[in-house]
Order: structure tokens, then C-alpha cells, then sequence
């Protein structure tokens, strides 16, 4: 029997194949778009069964070719640009293969546990997996909400377990591939090592440069939420995965800063002194961005609590130095 991983070579779906081989699973069908061929150097390391381009893989499945043989569907894959205008695009890539593999699960018996995202709150400043606080910004946004939606209409039908995973602002390692998409820590690790200087957004909304909060989440942790619910296939429903801690930018900056110094032998800096020094640099929003930048999210953490999930999430301090450490390491 077979885990199908889709996106799995992007950034949590190589971390997922990379988890389930440390427990010695191997049995993986990896299914992705490797158009963006350097995405590929996130499965090296890995161990897997087989590789299927995504549309190639949907042709099979809608023609009976696996089935019996998958035990569960680790549904990663989308286009997660929240700049993408092609609306034709994202609703096929985002929506309609979601609700393909939905009907093949529930047909079939199998697990479904799939990506959500954070992105569905949109404009709220409410973060609780209820459809009123629920106000997408874009289209992306708008294909993973409406995603969620078919999935609770269909919670009476199901036959077998089902769970959608609001990612917020994940950062970790293998996601290079993503180019401007990767994660804020990422980019101020390169610049760092290219000037060593980093940058942020200046103020917005009426809140101060580099004052944005984000509910940063390390891949460590979305992983070992995914894992969670496939060992506790009992467990239903559509959850938050997030620290529930919002923190700044400013925040990130500082951790981040002082982990690439202290490989460098040289000692912490406090906030002031790193702007003193002008290693960190506020720099002014893209065109198109501003009026669609969310200044605050903070996962809700409400329903994993009452579900009983209670491994503990790396705080923001632990995650990034372990993510820059391995950046470092990976030169």
C-alpha cells in the first residue's frame, strides 16, 4: 500500500517524505509539477517509491489504476503565489484536483489530509475555523476556502477521515525552490550573507516598520501535525496549524540576525543596536501589496486543544535558529 504525498517536492511535502522515511516508511508515491525543474533537489535525500507528474497521476486515479493500493493521500500540492492572477489556473490547480481526490477518498475508504491555509481569513482579524470570520483577499486565498466548504458539506457522506490543515506563516527548510514566495526568514539569511544587512516592509495600517505580527510556524511542527492525524485517523475536521503566538517581524529579524552571528563568533544585538548598525533596513511595499497585507494573524488553537493534540510548538527563537543553523549548514 502506498502514502501518496502531492507537492512533494515542495517545501512540507519533502519534509513529510522525509519524516515518514526516518519511521522507515518508504512505500511513497510522490506526486508533483516539476516545471521548475530545481524542486527536485528537495527529494534527493529522499526515499520513495515513484514519481508522477500531477496531471498524469489524476488520469490514473480517475481511471481505477491505483486503486486498493493507496492507504492514505497527503494532499500538499497547490499554487500557493497569492500574487497569481490566472484565476482559470488556480481553481483547477487548487479546487477542482482537491475535489477530484476527495471523491477518489471517500470512494476508496482512504484518509484525505490536505492543505488548507490561513489565507481564508483574509481580511479578518478573527482566526477560528468558522465560516464568519472567513474573508479571502485573492484568489488563492478564495480557492482554498471554497475548498473547505465543499468538505463540510460532505462531513455526513464521508466514509473515511478527513482533515484540512490551516497552514499560517510556515518557514523551514527546502524551500528555496519558491524564489519570492519563500519565507521572510529565508530571504534575510541570503541578503544577510550577500551585505549583511536584512529588510522588511516599513509600517502599515497604522502599525510601526517591521511591527507586522505573524503567527510564524515552523515545518517542523506542520509536519508533525500531518503525521499526528495519520497515525489518529479516527480525528476529523478543519484545524488551525499555528502557534497561536503572534509575533513581529522585528522579532524575526532579531533571532534571525543574532543566529547568523553567533556563527560568526560575535554577540547578540538588541533591536536598537541592529537598527543602530544598519544591519536591518525597512524598505517600502511592493506595488499591488499593500492594500492586501495583513498587519496581524494569530491561529486560533482551540479545537486541536479540544481534540487533544498537545505536542508542543517550537517558539519562534527555537525554530528559526534551527532553520538557520541548517541554511548555514547546506552552503
Amino acid at each position: 500500500m502506498y502514502i501518496v504525498i502531492t507537492g512533494a517536492a515542495g517545501m512540507i511535502g519533502s519534509n513529510l517524505v522525509r519524516s515518514l522515511n526516518e519511521r522507515g516508511v518508504s512505500n511513497i508515491l510522490a506526486v508533483d509539477n516539476l516545471a521548475s525543474s530545481d524542486k527536485f533537489l528537495n527529494l534527493v535525500d529522499c526515499d520513495i517509491a515513484d514519481y508522477f507528474h500531477k496531471d498524469d497521476f489524476r488520469v490514473a486515479l480517475s481511471a481505477g489504476s491505483f486503486d486498493g493500493e493507496i492507504s492514505a493521500i497527503m494532499h500538499q500540492g497547490a499554487c500557493s503565489n497569492t500574487m497569481e492572477t490566472d484565476g482559470v489556473y488556480i481553481m483547477d490547480n487548487n479546487y477542482r484536483y482537491s475535489c477530484d481526490l476527495l471523491s477518489y477518498c471517500q470512494q476508496e475508504g482512504v484518509p484525505l489530509i490536505y492543505a488548507s491555509s490561513a489565507a481564508i481569513y483574509g481580511s479578518s482579524d478573527v482566526f477560528v475555523e468558522s465560516i464568519e470570520y472567513e474573508k479571502p483577499l485573492n484568489i488563492y486565498g478564495y480557492s482554498k476556502f471554497l475548498f473547505d466548504q465543499l468538505v463540510r458539506r460532505r462531513w455526513q457522506d464521508n466514509s473515511a477521515q478527513v482533515v484540512g490543515l490551516r497552514y499560517f506563516n510556515v518557514y523551514g527548510p527546502r524551500e528555496a525552490h519558491k524564489g519570492p514566495m519563500a519565507s521572510v526568514v529565508y530571504h534575510m539569511v541570503r541578503d544577510y550573507q550577500k551585505t549583511g544587512k536584512v529588510h522588511l516592509f516599513e509600517g502599515s495600517g497604522g502599525v510601526a516598520s517591521g511591527e507586522q505580527t505573524r503567527d510564524f510556524v515552523s515545518v517542523v511542527d506542520a509536519v508533525n501535525l500531518n503525521l499526528w492525524f495519520l497515525e489518529n485517523q479516527d480525528k476529523s475536521g478543519i484545524f488551525n496549524c499555528g502557534t497561536g503566538k503572534a509575533r513581529s517581524f522585528n522579532d524575526l529579524a532579531v533571532a534571525t540576525i543574532n543566529t547568523c552571528r553567533a556563527t560568526e563568533g560575535l554577540s547578540s544585538l538588541s533591536l536598537n543596536q541592529i537598527c543602530q548598525d544598519g544591519i536591518l533596513e525597512y524598505i517600502k511595499f511592493p506595488e499591488g501589496l499593500l492594500e492586501k497585507y495583513q498587519n496581524f494573524t494569530e491561529a486560533d488553537t482551540g479545537k486541536l486543544d479540544q481534540l487533544g493534540y498537545d505536542n508542543p510548538f517550537l517558539s519562534l527563537e527555537e525554530g528559526v535558529e534551527k532553520y538557520v543553523q541548517w541554511l548555514l549548514d547546506s552552503n
